[in-house]
């Protein structure tokens, strides 16, 4: 019952209608766009404090091409075209291998738009970023257990402002690649494309284990060519992205070996970035949607994240303390300035621009699909019992929901929740990339007659960011 049948067999009668509904979120969308635009020029000039040059995006204006503009071009022509057909029939494996593939080289042609060393190389060297504090690291477990003391600002020894926005995990991860041999801007910046492009792999391969093949297929196309790509190459919320999507797909595996690694990197998750709380609705999702051993897979993926909790604890650093002095660390800096009342309806313009213009008409298409099966009659119980208790009707009514609808529905729940808290102001639209990809699949209820064009509309979105505007990570 996925939204994508609905769509394909609908009433030719109404068919005209509801591409006409599309098209009317699709012009509610450009007057967001406009209006955050606009809204934000005015206040730049007015020196209200926005601390973004390009508002609603944290970039500024700079109009280039580059050497990764051919490539980027290429690239997407060869996914809207024979990509996403082969798409369609292909097998499981080698799909996600050429989809990875793909998404590397999309990210790079992007990232190349501004140069190898303007683009990559020198992203992650600025003083904000994480690569500015490795060198300092020659003790970990003495940098974990006075981790929460450098958190604030004003101090000789204050973090830089990316390293103490997040939990130590986030650090962690260029130090151990420093320790690897892989130090330095070029690493770094690769790895966050690298992983950053694995959510074409884990996001799709946990819809074809929650028995939604025909979804996935829709739905990978557009991790393929993902606008936010601009962001993934090069900054850590592409790690991070790749990091969510891998643990949710290990939530969704049949063993519980797998949901324990899933558990595991959730767990991880927590101390890369403190907004991961707002991943527990997906992973909820997840494992309401297994077809078997849900109560088993909530115990063991628990455990999971507690074992790391534990261990991040006992190394000295604990999680609510770090947060607590993250919120007046906040406050020390831009955010005391930047206006809530611009940003908590900007930031959905930003995220629009990460996202693509096909998020509004996909979430709409997948609010249609959830109204219908909500409200589809419930099958009886096949052991004959007593009727389901209130509770057990609820989780019955969520199972029965389609992948592509309950997904999409609990990344919208963490977005929500992250604007309204006033920690999000600005920046979202690399910042919210871990929720950004299980927004877009809502794609999959598009009619397939429009695909292509949204797919286009996509990759045209993305280079027109790349080209007028340089982006800050």
């Amino acid at each position: 019952m996925t939204g994508t049948v609905l769509s394909r067999h609908a009433p030719s009668r109404h068919r005209h209608t509801r591409h006409r509904g599309d098209l009317v979120v699709l012009g509610v969308e450009a007057v967001l766009l406009t209006a955050a635009v606009v809204v934000g020029a005015v206040l730049n000039q007015r020196g209200a404090g926005l601390y973004a040059d390009a508002a609603p995006l944290y970039a500024t204006w700079s109009p280039h091409v580059g050497w990764g503009t051919p490539a980027a071009v290429l690239i997407a022509v060869a996914v809207v075209g024979p990509g996403s057909s082969w798409a369609r029939t292909a097998r499981r494996g080698p799909l996600l291998a050429v989809s990875w593939l793909a998404a590397v080289a999309w990210t790079l042609a992007l990232a190349l738009v501004d140069g190898w060393s303007a683009g990559l190389t020198r992203r992650l060297t600025v003083q904000a970023e994480y690569l500015h504090e490795v060198p300092g690291v020659t003790d970990v477990a003495g940098m974990l257990a006075g981790f929460a003391d450098r958190i604030l600002d004003f101090q000789p020894d204050s973090w830089s402002t990316h390293t103490a926005g997040h939990p130590p995990g986030a650090l962690l991860i260029f130090v151990w690649l420093d320790r690897i041999g892989l130090g330095g801007g070029t690493a770094a910046a690769l790895a966050c494309v690298l992983v950053g492009a694995s959510v074409a792999v884990w996001v799709p391969l946990t819809l074809w284990r929650l028995n939604a093949p025909a979804a996935a297929r829709a739905v990978l196309p557009y991790l393929v060519l993902l606008p936010g790509a601009v962001w993934v190459g090069a900054s850590g919320d592409g790690i991070f992205a790749g990091v969510v999507a891998a643990g949710l797909a290990l939530l969704a595996a049949r063993r519980l070996a797998g949901v324990l690694a899933g558990g595991l990197l959730l767990g991880y998750a927590l101390f890369l970035s403190y907004g991961f709380v707002l991943v527990a609705p997906l992973a909820l999702a997840v494992l309401t949607l297994r077809r078997q051993r849900r109560l088993a897979a909530l115990l063991v993926g628990a455990a999971g994240v507690a074992v790391v909790t534990a261990t991040f604890s006992l190394a000295g650093f604990h999680w609510w303390e770090g947060y607590a002095r993250v919120v007046d660390r906040y406050y020390q800096g831009w955010a005391a300035e930047r206006p809530y009342g611009y940003w908590v309806w900007a930031n959905l313009a930003a995220l629009l621009l990460s996202a693509g213009p096909v998020l509004g008409p996909a979430l709409r298409r997948a609010l249609i699909a959830a109204r219908s099966g909500w409200h589809t009659p419930m099958a009886p119980r096949p052991d004959g019992g007593p009727p389901r208790s209130p509770v057990g009707r609820l989780v019955q009514r969520i199972h029965g929901l389609a992948p592509a609808v309950l997904l999409p529905a609990a990344a919208a729940l963490a977005v929500v929740a992250a604007d309204l808290s006033g920690m999000s102001k600005a920046e979202v639209e690399r910042i919210w990339l871990p929720f950004t990809v299980w927004l877009l699949v809502a794609t999959a209820h598009l009619p397939e007659p429009t695909r292509r064009w949204w797919l286009a509309g996509q990759a045209v979105t993305a280079l027109a960011v790349n080209h007028l505007l340089f982006t800050v990570s």
